[in-house]
């Protein structure tokens, strides 16, 4: 249905006064935003909540001043071992089929022990990838995969933070004591 020349409304803009065209106004409101945040911020007696990393880390620092609670921070992640020191996983893909990402890439095996059908033979992970939303941890049946209170992982090649089997078992040593199964 086309548009009738009735229904059509004109809005004509004021004109903008001089200072107006200079932008004074709008410079002078954006500097008392900034005075008045400064003056708030000195004069509450608190600095800003401006991190200082790496010297300062999130973890050591109060939750009301930008910490992280540890208790329910989503990190890197790890291969949980079970009481034999072998990986708990099971090879389900459980963990790969509730992945939204699609970061989680296994191949099974069949396994060497007595107490379970399949093992990981290849399990990676992309870390790029990942949107950390947690949905592999809470798929897993056997708790194998879990994220840690890590978060200053670096790697200088898109490769190097695709972790492997061994890279994700040696997370899990680095960080046992941090987070509980």
């Amino acid at each position: 249905m086309p548009i009738r020349d009735k229904d059509i409304v004109n809005v004509d803009a004021k004109p903008l006064t001089r200072a107006q065209q200079m932008f004074l106004p709008e410079v002078f409101k954006g500097l008392g935003t900034t005075i008045r945040n400064m003056v708030f911020t000195f004069g509450n007696g608190k600095m800003s909540k401006t991190m200082q990393y790496p010297e300062e880390r999130r973890e050591h620092m109060d939750v009301e001043d930008g910490g992280m609670h540890k208790d329910n921070f989503r990190g890197v992640h790890r291969l949980n071992r079970d009481e034999q020191g072998r990986v708990r996983c099971v090879a389900c893909f459980m963990c790969a089929t509730a992945c939204p990402a699609n970061c989680i890439h296994i191949e099974g095996a069949e396994s060497p022990w007595d107490d379970r059908e399949k093992y990981p033979a290849k399990f990676d992970l992309d870390e790029l990838r990942c949107i950390y939303c947690g949905m592999c941890e809470e798929a897993c049946p056997v708790d194998a995969i879990e994220l840690t209170p890590v978060y200053d992982i670096v790697g200088t090649t898109r490769q190097s933070m695709i972790f492997d089997k061994q890279k994700l078992l040696a997370v899990y040593d680095q960080t046992i004591e941090d987070k509980p199964m």
